[in-house]
């Protein structure tokens, strides 16, 4: 029999590291249970990217890898989507690992954004404008049938802030639940991120009617009776009237 193969938790690939001879590795920018996220750069054009470097026992015969792939690939015409570009791997402790590389998307966190504000929170103006744009996004996923699967302020990145939220999406996630149920949970992440981003419980009950009226007081049976998908949510706030 043959040796088992020893797990990795961790990389560390350091700054200037080249991978595959075609990028140089700048920065972590985030890990979790199946992968390291870098910013790199192209080593012939200078371009800046974004690696995911898989731990190869979450990537067993390359499932993880393809599943993110082609849900990128499938998403590639929604906005709110970071854009796949390829895939490559690279021998680390004599393991093969793949890595995949997408658009690098300049921004802050949502979580980073909302410590910013005055009150470490959101004006309920600004939370309807957050919450419209995250919709819009996100309703454009739900109609080729496909769903995020654990929204929240971590894996959004606020490119930008005028008249309207300018947003990213990553991180996308797959379960076992049907694609129903799991966008149901995208529209309850949704109205999740609207309801922290104003300050959550602490002022929840001060928040005007039609804060309320969206929250649905975070009740699944409530909320999910009214807003069926991202987009039916995002038809209700245009229609608010706001006095």
């Amino acid at each position: 029999m043959s040796k088992k193969k020893n797990n990795i938790e961790s990389f560390r690939f350091q700054s200037g590291t080249v991978v595959a001879d075609k990028y140089i590795i700048d920065q972590m920018l985030g890990a979790g249970w199946e992968a390291e996220v870098y910013l790199v750069h192209e080593k012939r054009t200078g371009i800046e990217r974004t690696a995911k470097f898989f731990f190869p026992q979450r990537n067993v015969r390359e499932k993880s890898l393809k599943y993110y792939a082609r849900k990128l690939h499938k998403l590639r015409k929604c906005p709110i989507v970071t854009q796949y570009s390829t895939q490559d791997h690279v021998i680390f402790r004599n393991q093969r690992i793949s890595f995949l590389v997408s658009e690098y998307v300049e921004g802050e966190l949502l979580t980073q954004y909302i410590k910013r504000q005055k009150g470490r929170r959101l004006h309920p103006f600004q939370a309807l404008h957050l919450l419209h744009a995250l919709a819009q996004g996100l309703e454009n996923i739900h109609a080729v049938g496909e769903y995020h699967g654990d929204l929240h302020a971590d894996n959004i990145i606020v490119q930008h802030v005028g008249l309207e939220y300018s947003l990213k999406i990553i991180d996308m996630f797959q379960w076992n639940d049907t694609r129903s149920s799991n966008i149901r949970s995208d529209v309850m992440d949704l109205i999740r991120i609207f309801y922290d981003s104003l300050g959550g419980q602490k002022y929840y009950a001060k928040q005007p009617k039609v804060v309320k009226d969206i929250c649905c007081g975070l009740k699944h049976s409530i909320a999910l009776k009214k807003f069926k998908s991202a987009g039916h949510l995002r038809q209700y706030i245009e229609n608010i009237h706001l006095t």
